[in-house]
This record gives C-alpha cells, structure tokens and sequence, in this order.
C-alpha cells in the first residue's frame, strides 16, 4: 500500500501569516495585543511572535466584533469577558448535569436489580 502524505498543519504561524489571512496589518495585530490581554503570542529569542491555533481563534473572535460587528475596542473587551464568564458558566453547569445523570443511571441500575428478586 503507498504511502499517503497527509498536509502538516503547522504549530506555530508568524505575525505576517496571521495578518494575511485576517486581511489585516501586522501593525492592528500588535495593537490588539496591548489592549487584549488574551492575546499573548509566544516569541523567539529574536523577539518574532509565535502564534498558535488558540491565539488565532482568540484573534478571529475579536476581528469578528470589530471589524464584521463594529464594536469599539471597550465594547469588545466586555463582551469577549461577558462571553467567557457564560460559557464558564455553561461549564460547571455541564458538569453538575453530568453527576446528576450519573447518579440517576446508578439508582436505575439500582432499581433495575432490585425489580428482578
């Protein structure tokens, strides 16, 4: 069977990468990195910025509500914070529901063994 090369998704992206992509200068994505504490891309020893997957997820989040949505700066700061502390939200109640359902199949099963004595 021949050997079948599968695309390398690359780890890290360089500044210019990720502004091409966004259609946005190098310069914005700086800026956004002073008023964004989110967006903290890894650097080289020579000081070049790294960006990972997460950094360009965070990056498309804020291009979305300033650029598509036109959301000032402050206005996307709160609404990326009042996003985050929903979802931190929706997770532990994931969680609660979780253990709540695990409970309820045990005294199912509980119940289950107990129907047939």
């Amino acid at each position: 069977m021949p050997y079948k090369e599968r695309p390398v998704e690359k780890l890290y992206h360089t500044i210019g990468e990720v502004a091409d992509h966004f259609g946005v200068n190098t310069s914005l994505l700086r800026y956004w990195e002073k008023e964004f504490r989110e967006l903290r891309p890894k650097r080289t020893n020579k000081g070049d910025r790294l960006y990972t997957k997460a950094d360009i997820e965070r990056i498309a989040k804020i291009h979305h509500l300033v650029k598509e949505k036109g959301f000032t700066i402050q206005g996307a700061k709160e609404a990326l914070r009042t996003k985050e502390a929903v979802q931190a939200g929706a997770d532990e109640l994931k969680d609660r529901l979780l253990g709540l359902r695990e409970g309820l199949l045990k005294l199912r099963t509980s119940l289950d063994r107990e129907d047939q004595r």
